[in-house]
């Protein structure tokens, strides 16, 4: 089965890594076809195994070989296509919109974090099929309150975000 593992905090606050060396070390551990979609740490690649036993495999893998405490979530091709698919917003210039993958339950944690934070003008946050959508303007995605709640120490094993955009280049590439 194809799936996509979307590394959480690659390449930034330190935590540099080249995607070639990535790809390497899920092929080190079983994975084929392992290969890169941009540098934020989106790995496609295929395997026999479920994401259950995949998520344990590939987070002890790149724990173990770059020396930090690797999050990382697995879906399989057709679970990444609903990101790109269910995107609730019209797209907008003037704004980025972000998917998050996570755990099962992480779009109602994430939903009221967002109620309870104070807003920028016009963003959105939103829920489709357990998904969790937030929309805001180019420029105040890590100085609005919510963005900052998403470094949160006590959520980092419980999702990641991407931009919508990342999406279409993921589907594009498997």
């Amino acid at each position: 089965m194809k799936y996509c593992a979307f590394l959480r905090g690659i390449n930034v606050k330190g935590t540099n890594m080249k995607m070639a060396e990535v790809c390497q070390v899920f092929k080190d551990v079983g994975m084929e076809n392992a290969s890169s979609v941009l540098a934020s740490g989106n790995i496609i690649f295929s395997s026999d195994k479920n994401a259950e036993e995949l998520k344990v495999i590939l987070e002890k893998a790149m724990s173990e070989h770059f020396n930090y405490e690797a999050f990382l979530f697995i879906k399989n091709s057709e679970e990444t296509e609903l990101f790109w698919t269910k995107n609730p917003f019209e797209k907008n210039e003037a704004y980025h919109t972000y998917a998050f993958v996570g755990n099962e339950k992480v779009g109602d944690i994430l939903m009221k974090e967002f109620e309870n934070a104070s807003k920028t003008e016009n963003e959105k946050g939103e829920i489709i099929n357990n998904m969790f959508y937030w929309q805001v303007l180019k420029g105040n995605t890590l100085d609005s309150s919510f963005g900052k709640i998403l470094g949160k120490k006590s959520l980092k094993d419980q999702f990641t975000s991407r931009n919508i955009n990342t999406f279409e280049k993921i589907l594009k590439k498997f």
